[in-house]
């Protein structure tokens, strides 16, 4: 992924100047240690210039980590630590950051090694609320080196997704098709965020694209098509379209993020695309997302934001499916019912027209676009990348703004099924546990609109802790509940 965040987290040590400083340096000397020997080296930096009591101390320590490149911080509680100087430094670091504390290590060294960082840490939190401070807080930020070093690394896409989207722009050609109110997007909570966006014209776009015509670049980007598409090269005759438009929009990218270090695309792709382009842009979309770049349809801006965000979070490709179609009786019963643990109402199908990268396919094949097809000339409609998803785990979510400009998010995990899908498009079959009252009491009941962003691999719990970092109130990020747990619009006799 070359269009995300590397991370450098600085560990400074604190201490309580009541207490011995030693047991800082010896407590974060060993988690730097156990980091180490675990995890790559490259990730942290471990602050010498001291151990900060003070706030010249603080102010030490925080030029001492920007010196070193990090762009993360972890502030280690090696003891009780000093509640002012240690919610100063979060509070003047430009960058995510957390909290963890040292554990006692011994029965026998409670007396001159007790640290009390398990205290510490109660008035720690407690002063950065004081502050307006956001900082991450393992769910058990207190622990051994080793586990400490895990809390670290687990802190890693955290932090990619919110330094990433303190650098993002997001380019949007548009406005959304007709009869797409769905996917509104109130632009004040993307400033909120720290997002930039910049909303063009289609019709930009159709002109920077007429201005590559003839590019010399587009034969080695056709080549690097064929090659990807191999024996699922099915429109070779419109490539070099294909070519131009990629090109097209990497030469925006350049031109246009500005002072920003990283960027997605929402696009758009219908209604009179097809017909003053001459192709649908599913496969060129797919490409970019596959590299890092999210590329939405329809101009979906807060499903881009979402994709940005999955990308940080599993340093991989996302997708961006439609929750689109219930899985036939038929197929439940013949595929999935006694072989899965699964019923009926927790699976469905993800779909979108052929925005899903090649490397998420189990198969892939360029075509045309069965649904435009119907009212257009097939050849105007080429363009999509074809084939069911790669059976596996898979987190479906979104943050968005509702339209009165309030931030929401969804998690849900489950997996692809390793069903064949029997149908169009890039599509899987998905189950997600307890599907069914999720889709009826979070998806429809608070008016998400019907495209959700995929990571490929479980992430609910680092897309949570994300959602809490950039402020989504607590009640507003919703996950798919056990049946123990009703929702509150859940009728009990139901």
């Amino acid at each position: 992924m070359n269009n995300i965040p590397e991370i450098k987290v600085g560990i400074v040590a604190v201490s309580r100047d009541c207490f011995p400083e030693s047991l800082s340096v010896n407590r974060r000397q060993a988690l730097v240690k156990a980091y180490q020997d675990k995890y790559a080296a490259v990730d942290i930096y471990e602050c010498p210039v001291c151990i900060v009591e003070s706030e010249i101390h603080m102010v030490q320590a925080l030029e001492d980590i920007k010196n070193a490149g990090c762009n993360a911080l972890c502030v280690y509680l090696g003891n009780f630590g000093p509640e002012i100087s240690e919610t100063l430094l979060a509070k003047h670091f430009d960058g995510p950051k957390m909290f963890i504390a040292a554990a006692e290590e011994s029965q026998n060294d409670l007396i001159q090694g007790r640290g009390d960082a398990y205290c510490g840490m109660l008035n720690a939190s407690y002063n950065l609320k004081l502050r307006n401070v956001g900082a991450y807080i393992p769910e058990y930020p207190v622990g051994t080196a080793e586990e400490c070093a895990d809390m670290i690394h687990e802190f890693l896409p955290i932090a990619r997704a919110v330094k990433g989207l303190s650098e993002l722009k997001i380019i949007s050609f548009g406005p959304r098709p007709m009869n797409f109110l769905a996917c509104n997007a109130p632009i004040q909570q993307l400033y909120n965020l720290g997002v930039e966006i910049e909303e063009n014209s289609e019709l930009d776009l159709f002109e920077a694209y007429n201005n590559h015509a003839n590019d010399p670049r587009i034969k080695e980007v056709v080549a690097d098509m064929e090659k990807e598409l191999g024996a699922g090269n099915k429109k070779p005759e419109i490539l070099e379209k294909l070519a131009q438009y990629e090109l097209t929009l990497l030469d925006w990218i350049d031109e246009h993020k500005g002072y920003r270090k990283y960027v997605a695309i929402a696009g758009k792709c219908w209604p009179a695309f097809q017909t003053q382009f001459g192709f649908v842009p599913c496969y060129v979309n797919s490409r970019l997302t596959g590299r890092g770049i999210p590329v939405s349809c329809e101009v979906d801006i807060y499903g881009c934001l979402s994709e940005f965000i999955g990308t940080c979070v599993s340093n991989d490709a996302v997708t961006l499916l439609d929750i689109n179609n219930s899985v036939p009786a038929d197929m439940y019963k013949e595929s999935i019912e006694g072989k899965f643990d699964y019923t009926h109402k927790d699976t469905f199908m993800g779909f979108h027209c052929g925005n899903t990268c090649a490397g998420k396919l189990s198969q892939c094949e360029m075509k045309n676009q069965m649904i435009m097809a119907r009212s257009l000339p097939v050849e105007v409609t080429n363009g999509t990348l074809e084939g069911d998803i790669v059976p596996g785990d898979i987190t479906f979510f979104r943050l968005q703004s509702t339209s009165d400009n309030k931030l929401r998010a969804y998690v849900a995990q489950g997996e692809v099924l390793p069903v064949a899908t029997k149908s169009f498009g890039g599509i899987g079959v998905f189950a997600i546990p307890e599907m069914g009252r999720f889709y009826r009491h979070v998806l429809i009941q608070k008016n998400y609109p019907h495209h959700g962003a995929v990571a490929f691999g479980h992430f609910g719990k680092e897309l949570f802790e994300v959602f809490k970092y950039i402020g989504v109130p607590m009640e507003d990020i919703n996950y798919n509940q056990p049946k123990s747990l009703p929702y509150p619009t859940e009728n009990p006799f139901a």
